[in-house]
């Protein structure tokens, strides 16, 4: 229950201990279900066997980012280092690759062309997909981050930044604030040709 921070000071012992036994239910809550998710295999980025299992993994977990990948593409192996990544950090998500080679059918019907794609599924339907690495800044070099933000923007992940602004474009505006002023801190130019 949120408060705001004027109306604070008029709360008396017990609506402060009405708050603090609904902030406990809300913790006990989120730990019961952090439990589940780690016995579903959530929090490891985890191979899938075929098709099959890509469907009873996507029934058992509301948010499941899939990987489809090929063992001779380079870059597939770029994105499975970020994905073990954000699997440990995700544990509300199920994070999972699965070999296209192994799942013509799926494949097929999702029509993954291009490698690596990256599959988002929400309450047991395919709402988005990651073709390649034109979303994340077209580099091979992209962040972690910018990967995490863009799985945030399906809502397949919880995130707490800015979903309007993806994290390199928030880091290149600091700096361009930061790198507009000189030495003495003033916005406008010290030549000795502009005092006179």
């Amino acid at each position: 229950m949120y408060c705001p921070v004027g109306r604070l000071d008029a709360l008396d012992s017990s609506d402060l201990e009405v708050l603090r036994q609904q902030r406990i239910a809300e913790m006990k809550l989120r730990a019961r279900k952090k439990q589940e998710w780690l016995a579903m295999g959530h929090g490891e980025y985890t191979e899938l066997a075929d098709e099959k299992e890509f469907f009873t993994v996507c029934n058992k977990s509301d948010n499941v980012v899939c990987h489809f990948y090929r063992d001779d593409a380079p870059r597939c192996r770029i994105v499975d280092k970020h994905l073990k990544i954000l699997a440990a950090k995700h544990v509300e998500t199920r994070i999972v690759k699965l070999n296209v080679e192994r799942a013509p059918f799926l494949t097929a019907r999702l029509k993954v062309r291009v490698l690596p794609t990256i599959g988002l599924v929400k309450s047991n339907k395919t709402t988005d997909f990651i073709v390649g690495f034109t979303e994340l800044g077209n580099r091979d070099d992209f962040s972690t981050e910018m990967l995490e933000w863009r799985i945030a923007r399906a809502q397949v992940v919880e995130y707490s930044g800015d979903l309007t602004v993806p994290p390199t474009e928030g880091k290149k505006r600091v700096l361009q604030v930061q790198g507009k002023r000189n030495i003495r801190g003033r916005n406008d130019s010290d030549s000795d040709l502009d005092s006179d």
